[in-house]
Parts: structure tokens; sequence; C-alpha cells
């Protein structure tokens, strides 16, 4: 807390909602995180140009979570894990993906992000993202934090599980690697994205490359333009490549500016992760819709205690249809409308917020209704003021286990990382 005005009363802030909207005190030691950053010489000034071009990406603050939600949370990633390996899901989830996405070469998809909103009943899961950024950011992140008073000490001792992520990150590379080509030595690993600068992530790549080339890889920031197909191979700057971290949001590679990379995947001829496969059976919308349906999920033969799981973090989902439409239109502030295909928030409606010319375009086709889950809140301090702040939450997961869980705060109707105070933030377990 700051020295200079009112202690609070730290007894009775017991509970993580009580916390949340208690402690609102800074926690964040920029000096912490300059070093989490700039460990390697190479990523020297990082911070300032994070500061200077991206100052809302970090929270100055943590966010509280009772250790049943977390727990909870743990359990639904490895149900719906779990759901998603059965052969009726799988089937009805490739059906109508591209062609391309029945492809299965061995790897399971890296930085799977699972995102929950908080509510009164306990998580519930808004989406899942099979190219979850921050992962790296979130990690340097939680290690920058400090005790902001002697009461809050409890909080922030030190998490063994921290300082073994990276080599966990590196282990998920390897693995994945592993699955499609065995024992056979990693080749040059290349990090792709449109124009990946510019990106607003952009900071964890650097820190992806400098974690893979500290460990002996020649890892390389590549744009899909540089890329060319030839002779079966795929090749940058006359160099062939041997495994593709994939941050396109194209996620069939169904660009044109992309066919060298569909080419070379399509062959076998690189290991790419995450890839098509993975983003139909996890983060397509639709699969929300089987997933909120315990009948059909019965039918598929899920196991009782996974679909018990399911029923209590997966909302109510349905197709939007012509037919629904007149229903769908009366009951729609009960209701959050999505892309099917979508990501990051993009062409995102809250049903209390929609106008009749939106809804024409909604009904038109391609969208899913999610009942609404209001975000959890989160009081803060910014320039000296008291502010609230809404809240998701992301479980950084890999083959159905939670490696890291964070937070991002922020106001309006979706996540963003344009609110003063708001931006990534650690997560803090209360017993």
């Amino acid at each position: 807390m700051n020295a200079d005005r009112e202690p609070m009363n730290t007894a009775a802030l017991t509970t993580a909602e009580a916390l949340n909207l208690g402690c609102y005190c800074r926690t964040l030691n920029p000096e912490k995180l300059q070093r989490q950053l700039e460990k390697d010489a190479s990523l020297a000034g990082m911070t300032q140009d994070i500061a200077r071009t991206r100052p809302h990406l970090f929270s100055s603050t943590v966010v509280f979570l009772a250790q049943p939600v977390v727990a909870q949370m743990r359990q639904a990633v490895q149900a719906l894990e779990r759901v998603m390996a059965q052969p009726a899901y799988q089937a009805q989830a490739l059906a109508r993906a591209p062609a391309i996405a029945r492809h299965a070469f061995g790897p399971q998809g890296m930085f799977m992000g699972y995102d929950f909103h908080l509510g009164a009943q306990g998580p519930r899961l808004i989406e899942v993202n099979t190219n979850a950024g921050g992962a790296m950011l979130n990690a340097a992140l939680a290690r920058a934090q400090q005790s902001c008073c002697e009461a809050m000490n409890w909080a922030f001792q030190p998490d063994p599980a921290l300082s073994g992520l990276e080599q966990a990150f590196f282990d998920m590379f390897a693995s994945e690697w592993r699955s499609q080509r065995g024992d056979a030595p990693m080749g040059l690993m290349i990090i792709v994205d449109d124009d990946p600068a510019a990106q607003y992530l952009a900071p964890e790549f650097e820190l992806c490359r400098q974690m893979l080339t500290h460990r002996g890889l020649d890892a390389r920031i590549v744009a899909p333009e540089a890329l060319a197909w030839r002779d079966g191979q795929l090749q940058v700057d006359g160099s062939v490549v041997g495994m593709v971290y994939n941050r396109l949001t194209d996620f069939y590679l169904a660009e044109p500016g992309h066919s060298a990379l569909r080419s070379a995947y399509e062959a076998g001829a690189v290991v790419m992760s995450p890839h098509p496969r993975a983003h139909a059976l996890h983060a397509e919308k639709r699969n929300l819709v089987a997933l909120s349906d315990a009948a059909l999920l019965a039918s598929w033969g899920v196991s009782e205690a996974d679909r018990a799981v399911l029923a209590a973090v997966v909302p109510p989902t349905v197709q939007v249809t012509a037919e629904r439409s007149d229903e769908l239109w009366a009951q729609r502030r009960q209701w959050f409308f999505k892309p099917e295909s979508g990501y990051g928030g993009k062409a995102v409606y809250r049903g209390d917020k929609l106008t009749r010319r939106v809804w024409q375009d909604i009904t038109a086709g391609g969208f899913v209704a999610q009942a609404m889950v209001p975000p959890g809140e989160r009081l803060i301090e910014v320039d000296g003021v008291r502010t609230d702040l809404k809240f998701d939450l992301r479980a950084y997961a890999y083959a159905g286990q939670v490696q890291l869980l964070a937070a991002r705060m922020y106001t309006g109707q979706t996540t963003n990382f344009r609110t003063p105070g708001g931006g990534f933030a650690p997560v803090v377990v209360v017993p």
C-alpha cells in the first residue's frame, strides 16, 4: 500500500472477491520486469519499447482467484480435452472444416488458451484459442511482482513453477517435434506471422526466439512472404525449415500469401503447431454448441463425470438461424453473439447493444449465441483515482495440462489493450 494514504483494513480482505474489490495497490516492480524481459543482451531495450508503443500491455497489479476456482478451471481443461478426443466429437467438428484440417501428423497444438469469465457461480468458458498469445510475456510479468504491504506478503512468495516455465515451454516444442519426427534432430525453427514486427505481441516473438536460441536451436522470426516451397522443402533464405510456430490468424492457410506454408504443411514437410486440425477441433465457436448439449454428449459416450464438469463451465450456446431469429431477438439481452470462426473479439456483440441493422448481418448466417456471462470485476487505482475494471481469465495449456494462469483487465465490451491501468495481469491464488 502507498504510505501517503490511510491504511486499508486488510483484516477484512480474506477472500479473492474481497481482495479484487479492496486491494488496489501496485504490485508490479518495473525494474524486476525489465530484468525478466531483457535477460539476454539481444533483448535490451524491449521494456522501453513496450512502454512507448504498448503502454497498456501490462497492468500494475494482480487478480486474485480462490483455490476452488483454479481447481475447477484445471478440471474443465482436462475434461474438454477428453471430450475433444472422442471420435464422434471429432467427426462432427472435422466434417464442417476444410480438408486441410483433416491431416493428423501428430502434434497436439501449443499454447492452447482457454478463456473464462468469473461469475457468481464460478468460472465459465467463453472460448478456446489455438494460438493464444501472451504466455511468455505473462510468465515474465508474474515473476516481476512484489508485495504491496506486510499484510500481503503471503501472496508474493517465490513460486518454483514460475522459474521452470521457460523450460516447460521448450519441452512443449520438443514434444510437438517428437510426435511427428521422432528422434530426428530439430532443424531450423521459425515463428511465423503476418508482418511480425507490427503485431501487438511482437515482443513475445523475440522472447520465444531467444528461448529457443538459448537452447541451441536456429530460431528466426519470419513473415510468410519470405518462405518458399521448393523441391519438397519449405525454405527461407535458402535454409530448410524444420518446424513452424504458427501465429497466423488465417487458421486454415487459405490466403494466397500463405501458399508456401500450406503446401509444406499438407505434404508433411514441416512440423507445424498450432495447426488447422487443432483449430477445427478446439477453437471453432460452433463446437461450443455441442459442448453445451448434455444429451448430445451422452449419445457420444462422454462420461457422466465429464458431462457434469462441462455443464458447470460451458454456457448454453446455440446456432443462430433464420428459424430462431424472432426468438433470439426477443431474448437478445440474455445472449452474446459471436462469429463462428472469429477471434480476438472481432464482430462480437452484446445482445443488449444490438441494432436492427447489425441483427440482419448476424441472422444472415455464421454466428452463434452464447448465454451472457458477465466478466469479473477488479478495483484498481489509476493516476490516484480508484477505477473499476473488468477481467477475464486465460488458462494456457498443453495436452490438457494448465501451464499458466493469467488475467486480462479492460473496460468496454470485449478484452482490449487500450485501457489505462488494464492489460495482462498475473493471477494470485488465495488459499
